[in-house]
């Protein structure tokens, strides 16, 4: 199981779900100066193709919709990346009625990138502490949606205003 989890945490596609200013310091990660393909994480369009979903930015209610029918359509394993103070506690728009101020309680969170706008430097030290989280077998949020997933889908649908949720319907 070791060797498997270790060749697992040196191929990882990304994903990465820009809700606003996060995406400034995305570009220079991918170039030469930073080079994240040099760690195995490559940009992928789709979530069924991604093992990383990197949420940048602040959410809003409707932003949090798209993001966790993203997470759904992604296969296990799969791991998150919170990218910046917004998807920590809202960030600057900590007050706003309509922010998201803790991503974790809507999907199972892996790893924090602390700032606003974390550099591209800090990008490539999340990753590769995601890396030997994986590794270790540490990275296990994926397995904590799924045993907790009806504490997930109640806060999902209180924060909704809806009375059941389903991200993927049938």
């Amino acid at each position: 199981m070791g060797l498997f989890r270790w060749s697992q945490s040196r191929s990882l596609w990304m994903m990465h779900f820009c809700t606003g200013c996060g995406a400034v310091e995305m570009p220079p990660t991918m170039t030469s100066r930073y080079d994240m393909e040099r760690f195995g994480i490559i940009p992928m369009a789709t979530p069924r193709q991604a093992d990383i979903l990197l949420i940048t930015g602040y959410l809003t209610v409707k932003t949090l919709k798209r993001v966790v029918r993203s997470y759904e359509q992604m296969a296990d394993p799969k791991y998150v990346i919170g990218f910046g103070s917004c998807t920590i506690n809202g960030g600057m728009y900590w007050d706003s009625y309509n922010t998201v101020k803790q991503l974790d309680l809507y999907i199972p969170v892996d790893l924090y990138i602390a700032g606003c706008m974390p550099r591209p430097d800090s990008i490539i030290d999340a990753f590769v502490k995601l890396r030997e989280m994986i590794a270790k077998g540490e990275a296990n949020g994926w397995k904590r949606y799924r045993e907790n997933l009806e504490w997930y889908r109640a806060n999902q649908a209180k924060v909704f205003n809806v009375e059941k949720w389903s991200a993927i319907e049938p």
